[in-house]
């Protein structure tokens, strides 16, 4: 998972990093590179403020996937993945991203292109995505469902 590595790398945690170590890590950085606070000729400055933009997507994206966001959201996507049917989905660099008839979105990541290609040609692409991708992938979520 290229991104997901990227993002660790740049933040020098462990795949097993919980949330208070990545917020601890976030905190030490952005007390280094804020823009606000750094000290240093303008073009440092406008260096630490791309590093601080880097930084905190990473931060973002990390959070999203961490073990205890996901058992803290888990009743509802489990919800969306066993009520909600799919109405369409995308597939980009390993990423697939499934747009469900509830408003919600998530993102699948490092998902292998045979199994993209799999989904396409499922005779029930909702079964297939519950058997095989829903809890097989680290995953997030893009967007909420739409409350009526």
């Amino acid at each position: 998972m290229k991104k997901t590595g990227d993002y660790r790398r740049l933040l020098g945690v462990t795949k097993t990093a919980e949330l208070k170590e990545l917020k601890t890590v976030y905190r030490d950085f952005m007390k280094a590179f804020h823009p606000d606070t750094f000290v240093g000729t303008e073009e440092e400055k406008l260096a630490a403020e791309e590093k601080s933009k880097a930084i905190i997507e990473a931060y973002h994206f990390l959070v999203s996937i961490a073990p205890e966001t996901q058992a803290l959201r888990l009743p509802e996507y489990t919800a969306t993945i066993t009520t909600s049917n799919i109405a369409d989905f995308e597939y980009k660099d390993n990423v697939l991203t499934v747009y469900f008839l509830d408003g919600s979105s998530y993102e699948y990541f490092d998902v292998p292109r045979p199994m993209y290609i799999k989904l396409i040609n499922a005779d029930s692409q909702g079964r297939f995505a519950r058997r095989h991708i829903y809890n097989s992938f680290a995953y997030r979520n893009v967007s909420k469902p739409v409350m009526a």
